[in-house]
């Protein structure tokens, strides 16, 4: 488990699924960005953790964003995690629950930030119709990640 965990995105996750069922996928995965002094930045599984859990028996994938990790802004590898929690569950025919406190896109990481972009909403296109996708809005969600909640069946904003 990724040392994120313990963070507010985490606990997040925790509280939706059923007790114990949550597997961390990609923990271990950093920014990949060497630019703009970012690599002397702890960058804990990039700033979102990514898994799968159930809720009351069922399976779902779940994304969390982490705001105390670069504010939880989308980089390279932040995304391609995203990417592949969306592979995995149009696999299984599971639902993907993206959990969204998010300050855009990462800037340090310039055309690799806005390819991530296109990658996630390329997925969410793909998966339209054939799994459903449920976003929680829990703070933050500007710029090009606005188009996110857009293209899931059901989203939730908190107050």
């Amino acid at each position: 488990m990724s040392s994120t965990a313990q963070s507010l995105a985490g606990k997040r996750i925790y509280s939706l699924l059923d007790e114990n069922s949550f597997v961390e996928i990609g923990g271990c995965v950093t920014a990949r960005n060497t630019d703009f002094n970012l690599s002397e930045k702890e960058t804990p599984a990039d700033g979102v953790i990514t898994g799968y859990g159930v809720i009351d028996g069922s399976l779902v994938y779940v994304y969390s964003q982490d705001a105390s990790v670069l504010n939880g802004s989308i980089g390279e590898m932040h995304a391609k995690k995203i990417v592949h929690l969306y592979d995995l569950a149009m696999k299984t025919g599971a639902p993907v629950i993206g959990l969204i406190d998010c300050a855009g896109f990462r800037l340090q990481e310039a055309t690799d930030a806005l390819n991530a972009f296109g990658e996630i909403y390329t997925k969410q296109v793909m998966a339209s119709g054939v799994i459903p996708q449920i976003t929680g809005i829990f703070g933050n969600c500007g710029g090009g990640l606005a188009v996110v909640p857009a293209l899931t069946d059901f989203t939730f904003m908190e107050k």
